[in-house]
């Protein structure tokens, strides 16, 4: 039987959890200060961009790559085929930064150790692991609050991330690179960032389990998979608190909210530039809407989800814009295979693998990054791949 961490052993289903006070800055039971929580006034923040070594003025490192990675489902095969197109042609940087959410969560790790680790992020997206572990047949018997149970999404990430790739995270932790992932803390309706670096640093079977579990949180989306429970602490009182996917506050980030808007930042980032990596379709795909339930509730969802990535693109370039950073970024072609209904919730290995050769293939094309400014998009290749179906 599989050991369960203290950490997430939460108290019985059915009991009333109490919530933390007000005001309180909660820890992971075991994990003190893996997580970003930042006050708005300068010293903290300032603190915070020494944290995650964003770089003060008189940087000699030639640049300061940041990558941002969205969620998508699915659409994650788009992300992890166009980071291995990128080595293929070998104009892939190096991040000192990188972010990620939900299914951008699972491929956070591998962006940040570089195209070493490209096989193993290969097979996670086109081995057929979600295909096998996300099946129908696989659905929940008594639906817990998710079609599927916990142990399937388990099951397709446990496998990926060893204590090999802890230790290669840590590694690249110590010497000053930043890997944060976010979820979403369904008590105070906000997104959490962890520190997924100073996770792997502790090091051990404990801190295994902790990164697979926030990885699983951040994936965790409400409504398919079931919430994940994390025992916290405040001022040595325990309690519960329940994450799901970090796409529900923050389809994409670039770093902590506050960051974004302190007057201190601009001096820091003059070598900074801004890569995003959009796992699903941002413009609006116009046809006649089917009438049925379901058809109308994932047609409403698919709405939702392109409308808030667009907002979440646009936050980030008037971020750039503001700090005079340069941005990049990539997202998935409109093309009818990925504007069908339920596309995103799509699990097929065949679908997947296509999605992921057409965007290694378009990654190698100097035209891949597009810049929000003049969308002039040359992407007739990748456009031809994923309508082509080979």
């Amino acid at each position: 039987m599989a050991r369960t961490p203290d950490f997430f052993q939460g108290p019985p289903r059915g009991r009333r959890r109490p919530p933390p006070p007000d005001g309180a800055r909660a820890q992971p039971l075991g994990f003190d200060g893996v997580r970003l929580s930042l006050e708005e006034v300068d010293a903290s923040l300032a603190a915070a961009a020494d944290r995650l070594s964003i770089p003060k003025a008189g940087w000699r490192n030639p640049e300061f790559n940041m990558l941002a990675i969205s969620g998508g489902a699915a659409g994650g095969a788009f992300g992890a085929g166009a980071l291995v197109g990128l080595t293929r042609a070998g104009r892939r940087p190096e991040f000192a930064l990188v972010t990620g959410v939900s299914t951008g969560a699972l491929i956070a790790p591998f962006a940040f150790l570089g195209s070493a680790w490209d096989e193993r992020l290969t097979e996670a997206y086109t081995g057929g692991h979600a295909a096998n572990t996300l099946n129908i047949l696989r659905v929940s018997a008594n639906l817990d609050g998710a079609l599927f149970r916990a142990e399937a999404l388990e099951r397709l990430i446990h496998p990926f991330v060893d204590e090999a790739l802890l230790n290669a995270v840590a590694a690249e932790h110590a010497k000053g690179r930043r890997l944060l992932v976010a979820t979403t803390n369904l008590d105070s309706q906000k997104p959490c960032i962890w520190d997924m670096g100073e996770i792997a640093a502790r090091g051990g079977a404990d801190a295994v389990d902790m990164f697979r579990e926030v990885l699983v949180a951040s994936a965790s989306l409400p409504g398919v998979f079931p919430a994940r429970r994390f025992r916290s602490t405040v001022d040595g009182a325990d309690f519960e608190e329940v994450h799901v996917d970090g796409g529900v506050t923050a389809p994409l980030f670039v770093m902590p909210e506050a960051l974004l808007q302190w007057r201190g930042l601009s001096r820091r980032m003059r070598k900074g530039r801004v890569y995003v990596l959009v796992n699903t379709v941002l413009d609006p795909a116009p046809r006649a809407a089917a009438l049925g339930l379901s058809a109308v509730l994932i047609r409403s969802f698919e709405t939702m989800l392109r409308v808030s990535y667009r907002q979440a693109l646009n936050v980030v370039a008037t971020f750039c814009a503001a700090q005079n950073l340069p941005l990049s970024f990539s997202a998935i072609p409109d093309v009818p295979e990925t504007s069908e209904t339920g596309a995103m919730l799509n699990f097929d290995t065949k679908a997947m693998r296509r999605t992921f050769t057409a965007a290694m293939e378009a990654a190698q094309q100097p035209s891949f990054w597009r810049t929000p400014v003049g969308r002039a998009d040359p992407w007739e290749a990748l456009t031809e791949r994923l309508t082509s179906g080979t």
